[in-house]
């Protein structure tokens, strides 16, 4: 394909076709961003209709019926929306904007890669039209081998798998050989070295779910004996490979949110930011201890006293590097002239969320603490402060933050603004009273419970109805902006980084109509 120098990447070829098989990275994340949204609206669905059934202690549906909504909604939001989500939405569009280059490293690798995700997503919807699948998003053995529906399930995530893995490897070769002239990697932005971060992990740990999940199906189909115990097999193995790879996909999950966070906070506040290498080291530091701390999940499952202990420590020892970067956030906004535009709020909300989030994550990897709130709505409370209250947080201050770079057009703040107070208040109303009702002996997954947790779960789904609103706001927010939005000008925020400096709202097609050529780093506000 040729493109002529100016043309603009949303108008040069329209139609459907030249959507589907275009090699720019704009178009491709946008793409992403279609799909992220229509998933999350899908496990938001599923969600909803479980508040529903525990709105009241009493049974609404079928046992097997919520066990599968739970299973839906929690496969969806964690493979199709929240792991993709930055990564694989802001990241492809953002990352050649901000290193000065005019595409990924192998374009048609990251088309491919969207296509994985699609593929992927398509074979595990297609679960629903059969018996469904009840296992619960991690497919624990033996019972995944024994329930229906479990080889497609596994098989989708398998395909999704290679969509993480191939957009690592394209990062990875993006931010070595495609920066600009002048770029070293203490002048990249911070966004950068969370991508970066994050794709080491997509590289190295994903392969090992692929595995796991194509083990499981050869289990379910043939009978081989790996995790069955009835024909010689382990279960507990599966679930330190699942956990192997899952708990360093919580940092696919949240590095790159701190690195929009890390954005947020400089541009906002008007400052330099406080501590630039060493948020760039803690993104490092963040990904290389998270290969090393899966067992906290298994504290109760027969694991030896030693390993208990190593695990709990090297836990906790991810919190150094994840205070390193509050701190620093905190200390860029001391004395900032801090403008409370909406990508601001959004940066406030994954501050106070996620902090509480980091500090019950420490409470749960304290071995007495943790045996007492396993398998309890502790867990569940302390799971959606880290996922939603940070990761989400993060996607939607991003979103409102590139929106006017993506399609040239400004948003309407107060309908931004408005949809942040519903989902905000929203969130803590709902999952706040999950930390009482784990306290207080809630298990999770239930669709029954005893008439005394009444009270806080009928709080709690009148609070996760708040959130939809406010999602249902910000997705009408975003169509008015692309729709019928005000121009935008080239830099509304007065940001420092190359996609606002050197390129176009939208930019051209090669992003740059010259090569930007480097000569400081990326938040010099003093200059």
């Amino acid at each position: 394909m040729s493109y002529a120098a100016g043309s603009n990447y949303l108008n040069h070829e329209k139609g459907l076709w030249s959507w589907l098989t275009t090699l720019d990275h704009k178009r491709i994340g946008i793409m992403y961003m279609i799909s992220v949204f229509t998933f999350f609206f899908i496990g938001g669905v599923f969600a909803m209709l479980m508040r529903l059934e525990l709105f009241d202690p009493g049974p609404l549906f079928a046992a097997q019926t919520y066990n599968q909504m739970m299973t839906y909604h929690g496969a969806i939001m964690t493979f199709m929306v929240i792991i993709p989500g930055i990564p694989a939405f802001i990241g492809n569009f953002t990352l050649p904007l901000l290193i000065g280059a005019k595409d990924v490293a192998f374009p048609r690798v990251n088309l491919l890669s969207w296509y994985c995700l699609m593929v992927g997503a398509a074979i595990s919807f297609a679960t629903l039209f059969f018996a469904g699948v009840d296992t619960g998003w991690t497919f624990y053995t033996p019972y995944s081998i024994q329930t229906s529906g479990t080889v497609l399930m596994v098989l989708g995530a398998f395909v999704m798998g290679f969509s993480s893995i191939l957009t690592g490897l394209n990062f990875i070769v993006t931010v070595h050989k495609l920066r600009a002239p002048g770029m070293t990697f203490f002048r990249m932005p911070l966004m950068v070295w969370a991508l970066y971060s994050t794709a080491v992990i997509q590289v190295l740990a994903t392969p090992v779910l692929a595995i796991t999940l194509l083990l499981l199906a050869f289990e379910k189909m043939f009978g081989v004996g790996i995790f069955d115990p009835n024909l010689g097999g382990d279960p507990v193995m599966f679930q330190h490979f699942f956990w192997f790879y899952s708990h360093p996909a919580v940092y696919i999950m949240i590095l790159p949110a701190m690195g929009i966070i890390s954005e947020l906070i400089t541009t906002f506040s008007r400052k330099t930011i406080f501590g630039y290498r060493a948020i760039a080291f803690s993104s490092i530091g963040i990904a290389a201890v998270s290969f090393f701390v899966w067992g906290h999940h298994m504290f109760v499952s027969g694991q030896s006293s030693f390993a208990g202990i190593i695990f709990s420590f090297i836990t906790m020892l991810v919190g150094v590097p994840t205070a390193i970067k509050t701190f620093n956030w905190v200390a860029t906004m001391y004395r900032g002239s801090i403008q409370l535009k909406s990508p601001m709020l959004y940066a406030l909300g994954f501050l106070f969320l996620f902090t509480i989030g980091g500090v019950t994550g420490i409470m749960l990897a304290t071995l007495a603490a943790d045996v007492h709130f396993h398998d309890t709505y502790f867990v569940v409370a302390h799971f959606h402060y880290v996922m939603v209250g940070g990761t989400l947080m993060a996607i939607m201050g991003g979103v409102y933050y590139w929106l006017p770079k993506m399609f040239g057009k400004m948003y309407n703040e107060f309908g931004a603004q408005l949809s942040f107070l519903f989902i905000f208040c929203g969130f803590n109303i709902t999952f706040f009273p999950q930390f009482l009702l784990g306290s207080a002996g809630m298990p999770r997954r239930y669709h029954e419970y005893l008439p005394e947790f009444t009270s806080l779960n009928k709080i709690s789904s009148i609070g996760a109805w708040t959130i939809g609103f406010g999602f249902l706001i910000a997705l009408a927010v975003i169509i008015h902006c692309i729709l019928k939005g005000e121009k935008a000008p080239q830099n509304p925020w007065g940001g420092k980084t190359l996609e606002w400096t050197h390129a176009d709202s939208p930019p051209i097609h090669e992003n740059f109509a010259t090569t930007p050529v480097v000569e400081a780093g990326p938040y010099e506000y003093g200059r």
